[in-house]
């Protein structure tokens, strides 16, 4: 499957019909993985980040068999969005007033200096292997809330794998220390925990 890079500022679309626009491109600081950077256009305007070849991945037609589009995120131009160009104008004020957010959070996050500089152009090979990602954690990247998230977690105590946690922790930003998998994977539930304490507290 060839798809090309994501380029900063451009508009996509979940395939549960949510828009986001790409931040950047970065790399993993520890292992070299690639992550897109991308914000919510809709409500809190949080920033996400999931590796690249989840991002540009297929639909899972066996989980989601009525969903219209074929990848799980799809570029939308600006002037797509709906025919009285209302769309196209919400889509350029948040551009515009998003431009400074967006260059303080760069520089925190630390950017693979080749692939931002050719995302407008790059084309990306994503093997079948790693296109292939873990059921549970595609169902953890589509997760809207911390709740279902947490939710998730707690269902795999008997499939849990260290891989599985450091994927879990590249998604949320955070580290789990080396250990046991048994404590490893109890940091994990007690970080979306708390993750989730703080959503339903700022909800109310």
């Amino acid at each position: 499957m060839e798809r090309r890079l994501p380029g900063t500022g451009e508009i996509y679309r979940h395939f549960k019909n949510k828009l986001y626009q790409i931040v950047a491109i970065a790399e993993h600081s520890e292992t070299g993985e690639r992550l897109v950077i991308y914000q919510a256009l809709y409500g809190a305007y949080k920033v996400y980040a999931r590796p690249l070849t989840m991002f540009l991945s297929e639909v899972d037609r066996t989980k989601y068999p009525d969903v219209p589009q074929k990848y799980r995120f799809e570029q939308v131009e600006p002037g797509d969005l709906d025919q009285d160009g209302a769309g196209e104008r919400r889509v350029q004020a948040d551009q515009s007033a998003q431009m400074d957010r967006n260059q303080k959070q760069q520089q925190e996050v630390p950017i693979h200096a080749s692939a931002a500089e050719t995302a407008e152009t790059e084309e990306v090979s994503v093997p079948e292997s790693e296109a292939g990602a873990d059921p549970k954690l595609l169902e953890f990247l589509d997760a809207d809330t911390f709740l279902e998230k947490y939710q998730v977690i707690k269902s795999m105590e008997n499939e849990i794998t260290d891989r599985l946690i450091n994927d879990f922790a590249v998604v949320l930003d955070v580290v789990i220390p080396e250990g046991s998998l048994q404590q490893r994977y109890t940091q994990l539930k007690q970080c979306v925990a708390t993750m989730c304490r703080y959503e339903t507290a700022r909800l109310r």
